[in-house]
């Protein structure tokens, strides 16, 4: 079975209306209403309700709600959602690196390697 996902696919951020949080208290029997970003985007529980309220009922402010089904060869913890200004996507965890954005002559940069001097 596909795991499904929700994301916000507006700039702005993810939101839930309170409608979604109060419905996934009831079912969780939880106390306390959490923030949006507190849930687990692969929760069951949160899909469903909000696939019985619809994506429009179910979006806090600024947020527009997109379900989306990773494909069956995505281990369950092989994915990410990243985003831009709030706008969300869901990406498979990879390895990344990035070095220095300043050239190695300008002001502050690391000098380049060179073998050190030798004693006389």
């Amino acid at each position: 079975m596909p795991r499904k996902i929700v994301i916000n696919r507006r700039y702005g951020g993810f939101g839930l209306s309170h409608k979604v949080k109060e419905m996934y208290m009831e079912e969780t029997k939880s106390s306390d209403i959490m923030s949006s970003d507190s849930y687990r985007r692969d929760d069951p529980i949160l899909i469903r309700i909000i696939e019985t309220l619809g994506l429009p009922a179910s979006a806090g402010n600024f947020s527009k709600l997109k379900i989306i089904e990773l494909p069956d060869d995505v281990p369950d913890d092989g994915w990410v959602v990243q985003e831009y200004d709030g706008m969300e996507w869901v990406a498979e965890k990879h390895r990344t690196w990035a070095g220095s954005l300043e050239q190695p002559d300008s002001p502050g940069a690391p000098e380049t390697l060179e073998p050190p001097p030798q004693p006389e």
